[in-house]
């Protein structure tokens, strides 16, 4: 659903979900059963509890830690849909090579030199959620990143709409014209997930701890209103989709945050 165009400067972007209801929508995400390790991306900034961390026990799960009440609403309460988007992680993925042709470096567009040989169900999965780390070959350590705008390119990291290199559990997306760029956010109600479920408290409170700030822009018309997209880092296993965090918050509400 997230996608991204490059910036003026020529910047490259990346592209993000597509799916009409979302990332996550095909998750079972936020039925308390924790089966599936959370993701373990670079935690958040001291004081604010990581995907890899406790859940904070003191806050309730209307407000996020270390805040005595919510912070002021954006929008109308109980009308955000909250998506999620990862890192996509090459030695989780199969299926035939193929040879890939782009730009081998930012700053780059509609490129033709060679890439390297990945597994399609790798590229598959980078052409929904943007970005992926390379685990093989001469490439190994770097980025695989594409964008509908620009085609396939290699980088040494992750980006956002303004080149900069994404944060787990910061970084945010949404349309201009609903979040600008810069708005910091913390979300005050999880509501429900994609089946309608109330999300379980442990779930939420990992969303709540954290402060997000909107980096990345969809492509306008793909965002929606009352739409935004939080970065959850890469994935740590074949069965990433079924990790409680790569999930849909329906009906959520969201705070401004100063």
């Amino acid at each position: 659903m997230r996608l991204r165009a490059p910036t003026p400067s020529g910047a490259v972007v990346l592209v993000m979900c597509v799916l009409v209801a979302g990332c996550g929508t095909r998750s079972t995400a936020s039925t308390g059963a924790l089966d599936v390790p959370p993701p373990t991306a670079t935690p958040p900034a001291s004081g604010q509890a990581g995907p890899g961390s406790a859940p904070p026990s003191a806050a309730p799960p209307s407000a996020p830690a270390g805040q005595s009440r919510p912070p002021a609403p954006l929008g109308k309460p109980a009308s955000w849909r909250i998506t999620t988007y990862y890192t996509v992680v090459q030695s989780f993925h199969g299926g035939r090579l193929k040879e890939l042709r782009g730009c081998p470096r930012l700053h780059c567009k509609r490129g033709k030199t060679p890439l390297g040989s990945y597994p399609e169900g790798f590229l598959k999965e980078i052409q929904t959620e943007g970005s992926g780390r390379i685990t093989t070959g001469s490439h190994r350590g770097r980025y695989l990143n594409w964008s509908h705008s620009v085609g396939w390119w290699l980088d040494d990291s992750t980006r956002d709409s303004a080149a900069r290199p994404l944060k787990a559990w910061s970084s945010a997306a949404a349309d201009r014209d609903v979040l600008a760029r810069g708005q910091r956010f913390q979300i005050a109600e999880c509501g429900r997930d994609w089946k309608g479920r109330p999300v379980a408290r442990e779930i939420c409170a990992r969303f709540q701890a954290v402060t997000w700030t909107v980096t990345d822009l969809f492509r306008p018309g793909y965002g929606g209103e009352h739409h935004a997209d939080v970065y959850i880092g890469e994935e740590t296993g074949p069965g990433f989709k079924k990790s409680p965090y790569y999930t849909t918050l329906r009906k959520a509400t969201i705070g401004a945050v100063p």
